[in-house]
């Protein structure tokens, strides 16, 4: 029987064929020297992404596809993977190709080296490669959820975290939980931190999301997380008579 890895890379992709190919041979050189592997999470992509990363198989051994049967969102791909995932620590990206592998390992470094508490490590883009409505946007929605859940984030809307898996496995699932885990982190009673990281400019493919289903998404997402706050009730640790 093979080894466990040490890191396992989750990737949700959804009609990503001209990025994910890519993605793929740049994650593998970035953790090169590692014990890893990158788990691919097909959306039900309409287009040729699934077969575009199977046929990469022979030449990434590390590589696993995996394929929802019908689409489910990013959040759903994302928990696919880390449910399909063999290591402790997991790290994410976007599958468009705009967060750069090149800082993956230095943000599963982070996580493994903090205490036990440390649940994650976030990658806040600098220098954000994206429309100027788009980042008003989004500095707009991090501020009120900043401010709402007091989670620290200053960009929880960048897909590149390394997490615990145990840790993530242990949060509440609802969609779109990946824009909220520091949060829910926090209220589960874990540590959160932060790095930056670089952003690129999207080469092929489009946005799956706008800004206005983005914000109609948010802002009920975000009543629910307040909720969940408000109805959480914490033992302060555990201890075994």
């Amino acid at each position: 029987m093979a080894p466990l890895p040490d890191i396992s890379v989750v990737v949700p992709v959804f009609d990503e064929e001209g990025a994910a190919p890519a993605l793929a041979r740049e994650i593998a050189q970035a953790f090169a020297g590692r014990d890893f592997e990158i788990l691919f999470i097909d959306d039900a992509s309409r287009d040729g992404t699934l077969a575009a990363l199977s046929a990469l198989k022979a030449d990434i051994p590390q590589l696993r596809v995996l394929s929802h049967r019908a689409n489910a969102g990013q959040s759903r791909a994302i928990r696919s993977g880390v449910l399909a995932a063999r290591a402790p620590i997991v790290v994410t990206l976007d599958g468009d190709g705009q967060n750069d592998p090149a800082d993956g390992p230095g943000l599963a470094d982070a996580l493994a080296a903090g205490p036990a508490q440390l649940a994650l490590v976030g990658g806040e883009r600098v220098k954000r490669q994206d429309s100027a409505a788009k980042r008003v946007a989004s500095r707009l929605g991090n501020g009120v959820r900043k401010r709402l859940l007091k989670d620290t984030a200053n960009d929880t809307g960048c897909g590149l975290k390394a997490f615990r898996r145990e840790a993530f496995l242990r949060l509440p699932y609802f969609d779109h939980i990946h824009r909220y885990l520091p949060a829910l982190m926090i209220r589960e009673g874990y540590q959160v931190a932060f790095q930056p990281v670089n952003h690129r400019h999207r080469r092929t493919g489009a946005s799956k999301y706008t800004n206005l289903g983005r914000l109609w998404a948010s802002a009920s997402d975000l009543l629910g997380v307040v909720w969940l706050q408000r109805r959480s009730r914490s033992p302060q640790g555990v201890d075994e008579a």
